[in-house]
């Protein structure tokens, strides 16, 4: 029976020169057919790389077929408004209406079973608060920043041109533009296509230090100098690591640096170009404050953070003990969680790598609580972000503002083909292909951008008010309700340890982690104190 369809394809070779003496034009093509299938059947038979194929000729090519066609099968017709594979179809059809200006109400009610463990909500209030229609912002800047930045609570998270193209770069700067939020440049520094409509940005520095690098790769103070100087640029992020790949480099390979890729990387045409794992400008916690002091003063006063998802909590301890210690703190971090996506990452790191964002979050939070600095930084979340209570959670666990990135990939048009890696993005999102790419009308997308933001930002509004506050930032553990079994719901405040202010400075911190691995922090080294 497993030859059964090449034994069927051979005798109908005859069978079809038969017909043909008849009916000599379907009789041709049912001996074409045969002869082209037997053909198919007799090489799978043959060849030596694939015993499925061998043991079941012609017939398992229709797995392959299956398989290819299996995610957009599962997408179209199988999976559940609810089930996130990374997003679910109910997260992306938000993201469309809104982007579109279309009406986000829905009918009937919930669809969610409101009794499941882990449900969450947001408490409302009694006495509702009726706000006006400006944007919700935030100020970024401590002390030491002679040029805060006034942005929004909502801002694009940081996607580089090369993994996305040129007109969807163009298309998300140009929607920052329209709605006065700001657009992070990705590591891959700052092209043609982030300047041409003028939107705000953020520069993120990886560990390439593209934009600002030396022939062999290292940071270079006066091109930074250079860059930072211009006025679209508003703050300076260091990418320590990212949530999809935390501790991977990564390599463009040479065919696929552009000229314009080149230009914007200070690197040479078509020649491999690589991202190491880690920073060749510091390499203790002590040269990370100095190198955020470093790129402060050159930058003109500009605001410095950087990014990271949280890995060793020891590390990150050295990092707040060097702040305490040099009295240089960054003016903002931005925790990036292990949810967070990436064009291409390692099956291992991508699900099981890095902490996610909500315990990210709290314990770089608690942590500068813990050391009386919480008011002088700002944090910034970002992980699989997309509606409005979205960023009320993060706002409840400590966040001052959110970043997102797929969201506005899906403003841009994104369909979740998660075809990011191959070139052959079918929006023209994620492909330098130019006959891909141009389908991509930067007008059109360009509002949808704004819109997202915009439409974002009013049901944040009402969630705000409704809550009875007047600014997302008000929001605190006690507004965060979480099902935790089928009896009892408890707030985040209960659920979780919340440090209490100064605690930390007297080294007598009860929650776990501090009281494991504070004293195992070293603000020389990034290693653990045995």
């Amino acid at each position: 029976m497993r030859y059964l369809p090449l034994i069927v394809a051979l005798l109908t070779i005859p069978v079809g020169m038969i017909l043909a003496a008849w009916v000599p034009f379907w009789g041709g093509v049912v001996t074409g057919l045969a002869a082209l299938m037997a053909a198919v059947g007799l090489y799978d038979v043959g060849q030596t790389t694939s015993a499925v194929r061998r043991n079941y000729p012609i017939v398992a090519r229709l797995r392959f077929l299956f398989e290819h066609f299996r995610p957009e099968i599962r997408q179209y017709f199988l999976e559940s408004d609810h089930e996130e594979t990374p997003f679910s179809r109910e997260q992306r059809s938000l993201v469309y209406r809104r982007s579109k200006g279309m009406e986000g109400v829905r009918p009937f009610g919930t669809l969610r079973n409101v009794n499941d463990i882990g449900h969450e909500w947001i408490n409302h209030s009694m006495a509702p608060v009726h706000l006006p229609d400006a944007p919700f912002t935030t100020t970024f800047g401590g002390p030491d920043c002679k040029k805060p930045y006034e942005g929004s609570v909502l801002n694009i998270s940081g996607m580089s041109y090369g993994a996305l193209s040129p007109n969807a770069i163009e298309a998300l700067n140009k929607g920052a533009k329209i709605g006065g939020f700001a657009h992070t440049t990705g590591e891959g520094s700052i092209s043609v296509f982030h300047r041409k409509h003028g939107g705000d940005l953020v520069w993120q520095i990886g560990s390439g230090y593209f934009g600002c690098r030396t022939s062999d790769g290292r940071f270079d103070p006066e091109k930074f100098a250079e860059t930072a100087a211009d006025d679209q640029v508003k703050m300076i992020e260091i990418k320590l690591s990212q949530g999809a790949k935390p501790g991977h480099g990564g390599i463009l390979p040479g065919p696929k640096v552009t000229k314009d890729i080149a230009e914007a990387r200070g690197i040479p045409l078509g020649v491999d170009c690589i991202s190491p794992e880690a920073h060749s400008a510091f390499s203790t916690p002590l040269e990370l404050c100095a190198f955020i002091k470093q790129l402060r003063d050159l930058s003109g006063g500009k605001p410095v953070g950087f990014k990271m998802c949280v890995g060793h909590p020891w590390e990150w301890f050295a990092i707040a003990k060097a702040m305490l210690e040099t009295g240089i703190k960054p003016d903002f971090i931005t925790i990036d969680g292990s949810e967070g996506g990436t064009g291409a990452a390692p099956a291992e790191f991508a699900d099981h790598k890095g902490a996610p964002l909500r315990e990210g979050l709290m314990l770089v939070h608690n942590t500068l609580v813990g050391l009386d600095l919480r008011d002088d930084i700002r944090l910034i979340a970002s992980g699989k972000l997309i509606s409005a209570f979205d960023l009320c959670r993060m706002f409840a666990l400590g966040a001052d503002a959110c970043n997102i990135a797929r969201g506005f990939m899906f403003a841009l048009g994104c369909i979740q083909a998660q075809a990011c890696h191959t070139g052959k993005c079918p929006t023209g999102v994620t492909t330098q292909d130019p006959g891909r790419y141009k389908a991509l009308e930067i007008g059109n997308k360009s509002d949808r951008v704004a819109n997202f933001h915009r439409n974002t930002l009013i049901a944040l509004k009402e969630g705000v008010s409704s809550s009875g506050l007047t600014h997302p930032s008000q929001f605190t553990p006690h507004h965060l309700v979480i099902r935790i079994n089928s009896r009892e719901a408890r707030s985040a405040a209960s659920q979780y340890l919340w440090l209490e202010k100064g605690e930390l400075l007297s080294n007598e911190a009860m929650h776990p982690a501090f009281a494991k691995y504070w004293n195992r922090a070293q603000t020389g080294s990034f290693a653990e104190v045995a």
